[in-house]
Order: structure tokens, then sequence, then C-alpha cells
């Protein structure tokens, strides 16, 4: 981090700011092109519940601190946050691409955004993570979903997990 942006991300925190957030944060960087060959994670997704609303991909640092983190603070910060969105398709196989800066160690999640608000609703929505954790009463910790991306398309596959009793799980 550049001592500029470390002195921007200082003034945000201590002054209590946020910038507005944008759905559009992360997109360009994230988006694939036809037939990518750079680094970028290609992921198969099983156990959707249904075909209706949408999917968001995003990729982030594979460290607590920065997992799950708000994508303004990331990228503020000069972190890696990506994010793809797509609706779902009406059929046959899903699968996403998502390009990432470098090969390195990363973390991803995967939101099915059934009732198209944006957000997780644990009682509506579906989510899975890289590595596919077995999930509890918080976030998976970042060693838990991290993968390795290498310098062409790293291929994944995630289950999607839903509400169950009081918790969420991949459906049976």
């Amino acid at each position: 981090m550049t001592m500029r942006t470390g002195l921007i991300v200082a003034v945000l925190v201590l002054s209590g700011a946020t910038m507005p957030s944008s759905p559009d944060l992360g997109k360009k960087e994230g988006q694939c092109r036809v037939d990518e060959r750079g680094p970028s994670l290609r992921v198969s997704v099983t156990g959707l519940k249904d075909r209706q609303g949408n999917l968001k991909l995003e990729v982030y640092p594979a460290d607590n601190e920065d997992f799950l983190a708000d994508d303004n603070v990331l990228l503020s910060a000069g972190k890696v946050f990506r994010r793809i969105e797509m609706p779902v398709p009406s059929s046959g196989p899903v699968e996403l691409c998502i390009r990432v800066p470098k090969a390195g160690i990363y973390a991803a999640s995967l939101l099915h955004d059934r009732d198209g608000d944006r957000k997780f609703g644990w009682r509506v929505d579906g989510i899975g993570f890289s590595s596919n954790p077995k999930l509890g009463w918080s976030k998976p910790k970042a060693a838990k979903v991290a993968f390795t991306a290498g310098s062409g398309p790293t291929r994944l596959s995630i289950v999607m997990n839903y509400r169950s009793g009081l918790g969420v799980a991949p459906l049976q």
C-alpha cells in the first residue's frame, strides 16, 4: 500500500466516513474475456434450489480480516476484490468465470440472490464458498475457503447452501 492510499484509508476510518457502495465495484476487473486464458476462476455451481434470481460471485484476499470485508474498504486499500453477477440460467449446467489479478491464494463467495435484493437473506437466498466448508453460525474462516489460482483458468465447484432448520446446509 502506498503512503497516500494508507493516509486516505486512515482518514476514512478515523472520520467514520464510508464511500457509497456500488453494485458495479469490482465488475470491470472481474469480467472474463471470451476464451479467457489468464489467471481466472471457472466455477461450476451445483445444488441450486431453483432457477430464479441472480448469482453473484466475489473474490477476496484469503485472510480473515479481508474475507467478506466491505468492497469499498478493500478497493480503497488497494486490495483484491472482484465481482461478477449474472441471471441464473433457466436450464443446463451453471458455470461462472471471474478474473483474478495474478496467480495466488484467494477466497470466494457465491450468492444465489433469489429475491433480487443484492444481499444475503438466510431465509430466502443460497450461499456457497470456495472449498465448500461446512457452514455454522458465522462466516467461515478464510483458511477454510482458500484456493490457489494458477496462471491460467482454475476450475472449482461450489455447492450451494440454503436454510435448513436454524442453519444453512446443502439441499438433500
